[in-house]
C-alpha cells in the first residue's frame, strides 16, 4: 500500500472533512439561535450545578469510545523507548500550555489590543490554557497511523498521557489562569475532570477489560470498536450546534474575532510540533517514533477543554468560543503537518 493509500484509509469520511462539519454546525447553531431562540433557551434550563445536561451526555459520547481504544497494560512497555516517552512528556507538559498561555496573551493583549477588549481578551486567553493543558489522546491514534508511526509506541504514548492528565490538568490550569487573572474553584476543576476524563476513563477500561475477557482481542478490535464508528464526531458535531445556538449573538456581533483567534492557535500548533519532532531528530530517534511524538503536542484533548470550558464558564461563555475555534482549524492543520513529516522522512536514518 502506497503512502497515500494509506492516509486515505486511516482517516475516516467524518474526521478527514471535520472542519467543513464543525463549520456548518457554527451556521446551523448560529440560525437556530436566532431565528429559534426557544431552543437555546429550553436547553440552558437543563443543567445541574451549572453543568449542562444535554451536553454533558455529548461529550461523555464523544469521550468514552476514544477511552475504548486505550490499552493502559502497555505501560509495562514504558523502557522500550524511553527517548521518545520523554519527549513527549516534557513538551506536552513542561513546554506546551506555558508557550499556549505566552503565545495566546501576545496576541490578544498586545498585537490585537485595538481588535479585542481587555474583558474578552482574559476570556479568550482562558479559553487557549485549556487548549493548551490538554494534549491529545485518541486522535493521536490516527495521525500515528497516517505517518506510519509506531504503533505499539503510540498506545503507550497515549496510555501515559491519559494517566498523568490525572495528576497534572488541573494544576497547570489553575496556575496558569490565576496568572491571567482567571479565578476558578479547585473544586469545579477537580469535578470536570472527573466527569469527563475519569468517568469515561474508568468506563472505557471496564468495558475494554470485559470484551476481551469474554469475546477476545479479534473481536473487540475488528467488531466491537468499529460498531462505535462516528459516535464521538457525530457527538462533537451535536454539541457544537447546542453551543453555537448560545454564541450565535457573540459570533454575529464579533465575526472576526473567530480569525483572531484562530491566529495564535495555528501558531502554537505548528511551533510544539517542530519542538517535539526536531528534539527527535537530534536524539536520532526513528521517523516512526518522532512523527507521532510531534503529532501527540501539536494536537490538542479538544474534547476535554470542550467540556472543561462549558463546565467552568457556560455555554455562553467566550471561552467556550475558543475551545470550539480549536476544533475548527486542528484538522486542516494537523493534516498539513501529517504532510510534512511524511515528506520529511528521510532526515531520519532509520525511517
Amino acid at each position: 500500500m502506497s503512502r497515500n493509500e494509506n492516509q486515505e484509509s486511516g482517516i475516516s469520511f467524518f474526521e478527514k472533512y471535520l472542519t467543513v462539519w464543525v463549520a456548518l454546525c457554527m451556521m446551523v447553531g448560529i440560525l437556530i439561535g436566532k431565528y429559534l431562540p426557544a431552543v437555546p433557551t429550553f436547553l440552558g434550563k437543563l443543567e445541574v450545578a451549572q453543568v449542562s445536561i444535554p451536553v454533558a451526555i455529548l461529550i461523555w459520547v464523544m469521550i468514552y469510545p476514544m477511552m475504548l481504544k486505550v490499552d493502559f497494560k502497555s505501560v509495562k512497555h514504558v523502557g522500550e523507548n524511553p527517548k521518545g516517552l520523554f519527549i513527549t512528556w516534557i513538551t506536552n507538559w513542561f513546554i506546551k500550555p506555558f508557550t499556549m498561555f505566552g503565545i495566546a496573551w501576545l496576541f490578544f493583549y498586545v498585537i490585537f489590543k485595538k481588535l479585542i477588549p481587555p474583558e474578552l481578551a482574559k476570556d479568550y486567553l482562558a479559553g487557549a490554557v485549556l487548549l493548551g493543558a490538554a494534549p491529545c489522546t485518541a486522535m493521536v491514534f490516527v495521525w500515528s497511523h497516517l505517518t506510519q508511526g509506531n504503533p505499539a509506541y503510540t498506545v503507550i504514548q497515549v496510555a501515559t498521557n491519559d494517566l498523568i492528565i490525572l495528576v497534572a490538568f488541573v494544576p497547570i490550569v489553575k496556575f496558569l489562569l490565576g496568572i491571567g487573572d482567571v479565578f476558578v474553584p479547585w473544586d469545579t476543576l477537580f469535578l470536570s475532570v472527573v466527569l469527563f476524563v475519569v468517568v469515561p476513563l474508568v468506563g472505557g477500561m471496564l468495558t475494554r477489560g470485559h470484551m476481551l475477557k469474554t469475546k477476545g482481542l479479534d473481536y473487540f478490535e475488528n467488531t466491537f470498536l468499529p460498531k462505535f464508528g462516528n459516535l464521538t464526531v457525530i457527538g462533537l458535531l451535536l454539541t457544537l450546534v447546542i453551543i453555537f445556538s448560545f454564541q450565535g449573538n457573540v459570533i454575529l456581533s464579533n465575526p472576526l474575532h473567530i480569525g483572531l483567534i484562530a491566529v495564535p492557535l495555528i501558531i502554537q500548533t505548528i511551533f510544539i510540533f517542530f519542538i517535539a519532532y526536531l528534539a527527535a531528530k537530534a536524539f536520532k530517534l526513528p521517523h516512526n517514533i518522532a512523527a507521532p511524538a510531534g503529532m501527540i503536542g501539536a494536537s490538542n484533548f479538544f474534547e476535554l477543554a470542550v467540556a472543561v470550558a462549558i463546565a467552568l464558564f457556560g455555554t455562553t461563555s467566550p471561552v467556550a468560543l475558543v475551545t470550539i475555534v480549536g476544533v475548527l482549524v486542528e484538522v486542516p492543520i494537523m493534516l498539513a503537518l501529517v504532510s510534512f513529516a511524511n515528506r520529511t522522512a528521510g532526515w531520519f536514518t532509520n525511517k
